[in-house]
């Protein structure tokens, strides 16, 4: 393994865990807006979208000529994102924000559980304690704040569907990913979800045109440009195993936002959860790291 393809890997990790940290921030934001939160949404791709396709044409990147297979996925990955985003959203508004956060995250346990399956072998010692320090550590993150409630029941189940739906548009754009730039991805993901989108929120009933655009831009800007673009950029690096872990990265950021923003005080259960997130993030690295390290000091990669 060559130095470029080292830093290759560790640009890749840094885009994923800032990715995570800005898409954390996607509840604050929904709460913020004056319009219905499944029309956040749609503001969200829909804002981001001009600049998305700027980009990609700067970047040369094919937004055309695509198999059916590509166009398929492609399809599936927008509409996936479209009814998480509403789901999630519409869920944010009817329970906890803790609650939201922990539920709409539950995708990343199905996501490790996946890229055990398709690998056909069981975890390495530090993938496995990896697994384990990272559910403990969200179970104590969470602990403290979730509320089990009926009133509470209806946002809880959205939340749960839109961190299912989640796995469904990351395995689906990872896939494509091999083929396409991120970019190319990301303008597509986006345009296949905006119909959908703006669908559920007159079906719904929902406020769309917003009064003050401050909350849905910075959906559009945070969540949309950055976070997801940094998302789709580092997905192919990354196994289903890792990539569920350091989704985990959201509650812990989520978390401080409660801190900071509504006085929601971190207990000491918080701060070691958050630790145990920490450490998972590390050891779910190290077979990686030790593979890495065996490859640079080959014959063969001198």
């Amino acid at each position: 393994m060559t130095k470029a393809t080292e830093r290759g890997g560790g640009i890749a990790l840094l885009a994923l865990i800032f990715a995570n940290v800005a898409l954390a921030f996607g509840p604050l934001f929904v709460r913020m807006a004056d319009t219905g939160p499944v029309s956040a949404g749609f503001w969200r791709l829909t804002l981001a979208l001009p600049v998305l396709v700027l980009i990609a044409m700067r970047q040369r990147e094919p937004l055309s000529g695509f198999g059916k297979p590509i166009w398929w996925m492609l399809a599936l990955g927008g509409f996936a994102f479209a009814l998480d985003l509403a789901s999630w959203n519409f869920g944010i508004e009817r329970t906890k924000l803790a609650n939201s956060t922990l539920f709409g995250n539950m995708g990343s346990i199905i996501l490790v559980l996946y890229g055990f399956v398709i690998s056909r072998a069981l975890p390495h010692k530090a993938e496995a304690g990896a697994v384990v320090l990272a559910i403990i550590g969200a179970g104590l993150l969470m602990g403290s704040s979730y509320e089990l409630d009926v009133r509470n029941l209806v946002g809880d189940l959205f939340c749960l569907a839109a961190g299912v739906l989640y796995v469904v548009y990351l395995l689906s754009i990872r896939h494509v990913r091999k083929d396409l730039g991120s970019w190319s991805v990301l303008v597509w993901s986006t345009i296949f979800g905006i119909g959908p989108l703006l669908g559920i929120a007159l079906l719904i009933g929902e406020p769309v045109w917003p009064t003050d655009w401050t909350a849905v831009l910075l959906l559009a800007v945070v969540c949309q440009l950055f976070g997801q673009g940094l998302m789709v950029y580092a997905v192919s690096h990354f196994s289903p195993v890792v990539l569920g872990i350091v989704l985990l990265i959201q509650p812990v950021i989520a978390s401080v936002v409660g801190w900071v923003a509504f006085d929601e005080r971190l207990s000491l259960p918080d701060w070691i959860g958050m630790t145990a997130i920490g450490i998972a993030l590390v050891l779910v690295r190290l077979p990686e790291a030790r593979r890495a390290a065996r490859l640079a000091g080959s014959p063969a990669a001198s």
